[in-house]
């Protein structure tokens, strides 16, 4: 079977690539996801969960996703790696047809006609999507108790369905995360009113008009998604538009263990591996040499948050001495291969303008990026602690990364005195942790860029992903100003400033932001490495993928 598959893959380099190929139906997608590693967290809305449009994506539909036509792949300038980032000009209507300023305050969105929900039996029989969903779903969430923070949705007054295909959003002010917060947001799926009347946490009852339906659910094992036959939407390649989704299920296979999932792709048990390790490609590349590859600066920020609420990180000196004890730039070349970026976070350089590079920014901000034990040991000395000090860290075991990481990093602390006590944690307890308040002084974090306000939003005090629990009321005042500005530019110029006062601050150690790899066998057709086309959203791009049958039997697979 491998002497066929290198045989082909020889073939296959030396033909032509086609301008546009005739999409197949039919067959199974199976996906070792971005969290290959995690189960669904909840089905509920309420329940505020960040993956959740990771696991009901592909099934509740928001107002807006991303627009894959502007794909690289596709000849556009996006890579849809982002990960819950849809800068304007890359934005579409899902269910939302349409959308505009009837005035300052009043935003009216058209809802597409012709999208339905698929029902489920004991629950409600299938029906067209209404206006009236819509604002049962944004009363839903927004009443829930577990939202980031309690004005989430406060700059609106009211939704309402001016008739049932118009939907309207009565402003009390403007807030220019709009579209991310209840369009394409981690709490903006689309749920039926019929949802009120049975569990919003049993699987089986996740019920909405996007191109898949739910069909099994076995926790830390797979999620089974099949086709919904009656999907509205469509997908043009030359010049016809054929209906999807092409396959006939996707598989989301879970994997906790490491060499499993890179097992699993070699064999092809999995279609595509969207997250792998610097450290695998090259033996991956040698042994599996079909597969097809694309490379993504992670969307997630790594530091150690440090909690201000309590000493010694309540003195910034303490703070910035730890970050100056840790030698970024040896675990840039040493532990990541080269394979990083020395500061990509709370900016990702793919947020534009918003990003502003390491060596543009101040001295006092640079300097929390270099080797300087020496400097850190005086900064201990001025804020009282010369004999150094330990403290608790928790880490979790859901990262293989992270779990080899740590250790480095207290080996660098020690030279200066200080000493991490590592608690490993699986994810739910980890999490937990933090939304309860009861984590250590120290929080290994792996926490989303999300987009360009939000990252730093997040450190507003009493946000639900803000660990260090930083708490300046100037910083949540210039949030709230932010926030209300309608000029982009100037949004751009009042976030630059606000990164640099929180990087100066060092609420955190932080730490380089690495890349990851992903890798796909060919006859994965119609993709390119993309990841998501939202909130950590990759429905849209999994309907659009077919398989090549003739050429997976051909490799030996099939």
């Amino acid at each position: 079977m491998r002497a066929r598959g290198v045989a082909f893959a020889f073939l296959m380099a030396l033909a032509p690539a086609s301008v546009a190929e005739t999409p197949q139906y039919g067959g199974t997608l199976n996906v070792g996801t971005v969290v290959v590693t995690l189960s669904a967290l909840s089905w509920d809305p309420i329940d505020w969960t960040w993956k959740a449009n990771h696991d009901y994506g592909m099934i509740r539909e928001q107002l807006f996703s991303g627009n894959l036509e502007k794909s690289i792949r596709k000849g556009g300038h996006y890579t849809f790696h982002a990960e819950a980032y849809l800068p304007t000009e890359v934005l579409r209507g899902e269910l939302a047809e349409s959308w505009g300023w009837e005035d300052d305050r009043t935003l009216v969105v058209n809802l597409r006609r012709g999208a339905r929900f698929t029902g489920k039996p004991g629950m409600m029989e299938p029906r067209d999507l209404t206006a009236h969903d819509v604002v049962f779903t944004f009363n839903l969430v927004d009443n829930s108790p577990k939202k980031a923070q309690a004005d989430y949705w406060g700059y609106i007054d009211s939704v309402e369905a001016r008739d049932d295909y118009t939907v309207v959003f009565h402003f009390n002010q403007y807030n220019a995360e709009w579209p991310y917060r209840f369009g394409y947001g981690y709490q903006s799926s689309i749920s039926p009113r019929e949802l009120a009347d049975v569990n919003a946490k049993d699987w089986r009852n996740v019920v909405g008009t996007g191109p898949f339906t739910l069909t099994n659910y076995v926790q830390g094992h797979v999620q089974h998604y099949s086709k919904n036959p009656e999907y509205w939407d469509a997908e043009p390649i030359g010049e016809e538009r054929y209906p999807i989704p092409f396959v006939d299920e996707v598989k989301y296979r879970i994997i906790k263990d490491e060499a499993t999932f890179l097992t699993a792709i070699r064999t092809a048990k999995i279609d595509i591996l969207e997250s792998i390790r610097w450290i695998a490609v090259d033996h991956l590349k040698e042994t599996t040499p079909e597969l097809k590859w694309a490379r993504w600066l992670a969307t997630t920020g790594n530091f150690v948050a440090l909690r201000m609420d309590r000493p010694p990180f309540d003195d910034i000196r303490v703070r910035r001495a730890l970050n100056m004890a840790v030698n970024q730039r040896e675990i840039v070349d040493l532990f990541y291969g080269g394979h990083a970026e020395l500061m990509a976070y709370p900016q990702h350089p793919e947020f534009g303008g918003y990003f502003q590079p390491l060596e543009e920014m101040p001295e006092s901000v640079q300097e929390l990026f270099e080797y300087r034990p020496e400097r850190a040991r005086e900064l201990l000395d001025e804020a009282g602690v010369p004999e150094g000090f330990s403290f608790k860290v928790q880490v979790c075991t859901c990262s293989p990364a992270n779990m080899d990481l740590i250790p480095l990093l207290d080996d660098y602390l020690a030279k200066v005195g200080v000493r991490m006590e590592i608690e490993p944690m699986e994810y739910a307890s980890f999490l937990s942790r933090m939304t309860t308040l009861t984590h250590g002084p120290g929080y290994f974090m792996n926490n989303g860029h999300t987009n360009p306000t939000t990252s730093i939003r997040k450190f507003i005090r009493g946000h639900k992903w803000n660990p260090a629990l930083y708490a300046d009321a100037d910083f949540d005042a210039a949030i709230d100003r932010l926030m209300q500005t309608r000029d982009e530019a100037s949004r751009i110029e009042q976030t630059r400033a606000l990164t640099l006062k929180l990087l100066e601050e060092a609420p955190s150690i932080w730490l380089p932001t690495n890349y990851n790899y992903i890798a796909w066998w060919p006859w994965v057709k119609n993709y390119g490495g993309e990841l998501r086309a939202g909130a950590v959203r990759p429905g849209p791009i999994y309907a659009r993928i077919w398989i090549d049958h003739e050429m997976k039997r051909e490799m030996g697979f099939e």
